[in-house]
C-alpha cells in the first residue's frame, strides 16, 4: 500500500534547493576536472590514460557511494545523509587544491565521487517525496532537481578558464580553491532548508530489488554512463586541440550548463509519459545527437550546437530514470531502485574515461574516441526503447 505523501508549502523551493546537492558534487566535483585536466596533464606530465583515470576513480567512488547510499540513508536519513555528502564533496575539492601527488588526486576524487553519489541518491529520493506531495507538477518539480548540476557547470565554466588564462600554465590548484569556495557557499542553504521530519528522521527502509525485470534498462543506463562521461571528460581538450581559446572553452561549457535550465520546460511532457523506457530513448537519442555533432569538425556554430543539444538531454536523461522508478515501484523502494540505476550508471561511468583515454592514446586522435561515445549513447537510446512497464508492486 502507498503512504500518504507529507505535505511540502514550498515544495519547488524545497528542490531547487536541494539541487545544490548534485551542483556541488557533480556540476563542480565531477565535471570541473575537464576544465582543468588540459594543464593538470600538461604540467603533471600526464597521459590521456592517467588524465582519464581521474574520472575513472571519481566515476569508482560514485559507484561505491551508490552501493552504500540505501544503507547510509535507512541509518542516518535522507537529509543527515545529502547535507553530509556535501560537505565531503566541498573537503575533496580542496584536498585537491593542496597537492599534485597523483595518489592523493585520485583520493580526492574517490572521496567527491563516493560523497556525490550519497548526495546525488537521497537528494533524488527526497525531491522525488516533495514532488509526490503536489501530484499535478510531479515531474516538472522532479526535474529542477536534475536541472541543478547545470548550475555548476554554468559557474565552472565561467570561471575556470579565465583563472587560468589569468594566472598562467600551472594554475590549475587555483582553480580548485576556487571550486572549493563556490562549493561552501552552495553548501550552506543545504543546511538551512526546513525539509520535512520524516524526510530526516530516516523514514524509508531497505527493500528488495528484482534486476530481471529491468535488465534491459539497467544496460541502457550502463551505456549511458559511459558514452556521456567521455564526452564531458575529453571535450574541453577537443575544443583546446582546436584552437579554443579561454572564451571559447568558457562559452562551450556554459552552454551545456545553461542548456541544462531548460530542461524541465523541454522535456516536461516527454517526462510525463509512463510507458516504460520511451522517455529515456527519446531524450537519450537526442542526448546521442549532440555527442555525435562534434565528429564532423571544430567549427564554433558546430561546437556550439553539441553543447546545446548535448547539455538540454544530459540530465534529462537521469530525470527520466527518477521518473520511470517512481511511476514503477511503490515510495518506500525508491531510495533502492535509484540506488540500483545510479550502479548501473556508475559502473558505465567507471570504464568510460579510461576506455577513452586508452583508445585517444593509441590512435592519438580524440575524434576516433567520440565517435565510441557517441555509439554507446545511441545503443543506449536503441535498448530503452524495449522496456516496458512494470506492474506497481
Amino acid at each position: 500500500m502507498r503512504a500518504p505523501a507529507p505535505s511540502y508549502a514550498h515544495a519547488a523551493r524545497l528542490i531547487l534547493i536541494l539541487s545544490l546537492a548534485p551542483t556541488v558534487g557533480l556540476g563542480i566535483g565531477r565535471f570541473a576536472y575537464s576544465l582543468v585536466l588540459p594543464d593538470m596533464r600538461e604540467q603533471l606530465a600526464w597521459s590521456y590514460s592517467a588524465a582519464g583515470f581521474m574520472n575513472t576513480i571519481n566515476a569508482a567512488g560514485y559507484l561505491v557511494g551508490a552501493l552504500c547510499a540505501s544503507r547510509l540513508i535507512q541509518r542516518f536519513g535522507l537529509t543527515a545523509s545529502v547535507r553530509w555528502s556535501t560537505v565531503a564533496c566541498a573537503l575533496s575539492l580542496a584536498l585537491c587544491a593542496i597537492s599534485g601527488n597523483f595518489a592523493v588526486l585520485s583520493f580526492a576524487r574517490l572521496l567527491v565521487g563516493f560523497a556525490a553519489a550519497i548526495g546525488f541518491v537521497g537528494g533524488g529520493a527526497l525531491a522525488a517525496t516533495i514532488a509526490q506531495s503536489r501530484p499535478e507538477r510531479a515531474n516538472f518539480l522532479l526535474s529542477l532537481f536534475y536541472a541543478g548540476p547545470g548550475v555548476g557547470i554554468l559557474a565552472s565554466g565561467l570561471i575556470a578558464p579565465f583563472v587560468l588564462q589569468g594566472f598562467g600554465a600551472g594554475s590549475w590548484w587555483i582553480v580548485w580553491w576556487a571550486m572549493t569556495l563556490l562549493s561552501v557557499i552552495m553548501t550552506v542553504p543545504l543546511w538551512l532548508a526546513p525539509f520535512h521530519a520524516d524526510a530526516t528522521a530516516g523514514g524509508f527502509v531497505r527493500t528488495k530489488f528484482a534486476i530481471t525485470p529491468v535488465l534491459i534498462y539497467l544496460a541502457a543506463y550502463f551505456l549511458f554512463g559511459a558514452g556521456y562521461i567521455a564526452y564531458m571528460t575529453f571535450m574541453i581538450a577537443y575544443v583546446r586541440d582546436g584552437g579554443g581559446g579561454a572564451v571559447a572553452q568558457s562559452a562551450f561549457w556554459s552552454l551545456i550548463g545553461v542548456s541544462a535550465f531548460v530542461t524541465p520546460w523541454v522535456w516536461r511532457r516527454v517526462l510525463a509519459l509512463d510507458r516504460g523506457g520511451l522517455a529515456t530513448t527519446i531524450i537519450l537519442g537526442v542526448n546521442a545527437l549532440g555527442a555525435s555533432l562534434p565528429i564532423f569538425g571544430h567549427s564554433p556554430l558546430l561546437l556550439a550546437v553539441s553543447a546545446l543539444v548535448f547539455g538540454v538531454a544530459f540530465f534529462a536523461v537521469v530525470g527520466s530514470t527518477t521518473a520511470f522508478v517512481r511511476f514503477n515501484y511503490p515510495p518506500q523502494s525508491w531510495p533502492t531502485a535509484i540506488a540500483a540505476m545510479t550502479i548501473a550508471f556508475g559502473i558505465g561511468q567507471t570504464l568510460g574515461p579510461i576506455v577513452v583515454g586508452a583508445i585517444t592514446d593509441a590512435v592519438g586522435n580524440l575524434s576516433v574516441a567520440l565517435n565510441v561515445s557517441a555509439a554507446m549513447l545511441m545503443l543506449g537510446a536503441t535498448l530503452s526503447a524495449f522496456q516496458p512497464r512494470l506492474g506497481r508492486q
